[in-house]
């Protein structure tokens, strides 16, 4: 507990105008297919049954405690969701575990579905 109300504490002004914490749908594209950056969807199996993204890691957020294991601390994990509340908690989470390189997506699904529609995907 005390990592995480260290990092809320650090949540100040500054640090949340500084956007360092988050990732655009822009910031995403200029990654996308870098190794060294790992998508996380933290959505139900529910929901990715509708819509799936074939570049991420899904594991559901309620899954996470017992599957830490699967997300490697070396490498820059971006967590997502249908609305970006439970990325930011898996943000929040992952970094209270140890993770350094963490960014929340500030993009929901339906968001990134439209980035992969034809016009935007050929951009990329």
């Amino acid at each position: 507990m005390k990592a995480f109300d260290s990092l809320l504490k650090d949540m100040d002004f500054k640090f949340l105008s500084s956007g360092e914490h988050s990732m655009s749908i822009e910031g995403m594209r200029k990654v996308l297919g870098n190794d060294h950056f790992v998508f996380l969807d933290v959505r139900t199996d529910e929901e990715v049954k509708y819509l799936s993204f074939p570049f991420a890691v899904h594991i559901p957020m309620n899954e996470l405690p017992d599957r830490l294991d699967e997300v490697p601390k070396d490498k820059f994990i971006v967590p997502f969701c249908s609305s970006v509340f439970r990325g930011a908690l898996v943000y929040i989470y992952l970094k209270a575990n140890g993770y350094k390189e963490v960014k929340g997506l500030t993009a929901s699904s339906e968001d990134m579905a439209t980035a992969f529609k034809p016009g935007p995907l050929a951009k990329m």
